[in-house]
């Protein structure tokens, strides 16, 4: 099985992160997308919002009706700092007939030689680089392990981000059509966001 892992918080999910899964899905011929949300990422500077149980349940609800989508509770099982490199050492020993591909932006696989244990990570993962327009990587200034890891795709420009949306959540603004309509429902059940003190 050819298996892309998309990380990230999702705090919450939002239509920019599946838009982009089903992209890189497509284009690198995976057989599915794992989402993972992390218990504790270790490039922010403050905890997710959202609890892990809500934004499992979150992503939980927005890949449903996929079947080649999955939401994967592994990284909130593992507890702790999220490093990719520990997460992905774990599922190449769980699963090992499984080829796993990383999904990152554009933006960060020129920092990809700053990745925690990067070089160990190259024998565990190849990338897919979601290259949004307009946007110009020179793949020719990274290591050469890393750049034959890395797989360019095309990616539509949609500029949205969970941290907007948590703005607009907070001020009682509208973030329809910038989250599946299940998320949304569920955010404003449980009373998500409504107030974000740090912001």
């Amino acid at each position: 099985m050819k298996i892309g892992i998309m990380g990230g918080t999702f705090d919450p999910i939002h239509c920019g992160h599946l838009v982009a899964a089903e992209r890189a899905r497509e284009e690198a011929g995976l057989d599915q997308v794992w989402f993972l949300p992390a218990h504790v990422p270790p490039h922010k500077d403050h905890a997710p919002w959202a609890s892990g149980e809500h934004r499992l349940a979150m992503v939980r609800l927005a890949v449903e009706g996929n079947p080649r989508f999955l939401a994967s509770d592994y990284e909130l099982r593992l507890g702790g700092t999220s490093y990719t490199i520990d997460t992905m050492a774990r599922l190449r020993g769980d699963y090992p007939d499984h080829r796993f591909h990383l999904i990152i932006g554009a933006d960060m696989v020129m920092y990809l030689p700053s990745w925690h244990r990067i070089e160990e990570l190259t024998e565990l993962v190849s990338f897919i680089g979601l290259q949004r327009p307009g946007y110009e990587l020179d793949l020719e200034r990274l290591p050469e392990k890393i750049r034959s890891s890395v797989t360019l795709v095309p990616m539509p420009l949609l500029e949205i981000s969970s941290t907007e949306l948590r703005q607009r959540l907070s001020s009682g603004r509208s973030a329809r059509y910038l989250l599946p309509d299940p998320v949304l429902r569920y955010l404003e059940e449980k009373g998500l966001y409504a107030s974000e003190p740090h912001v």
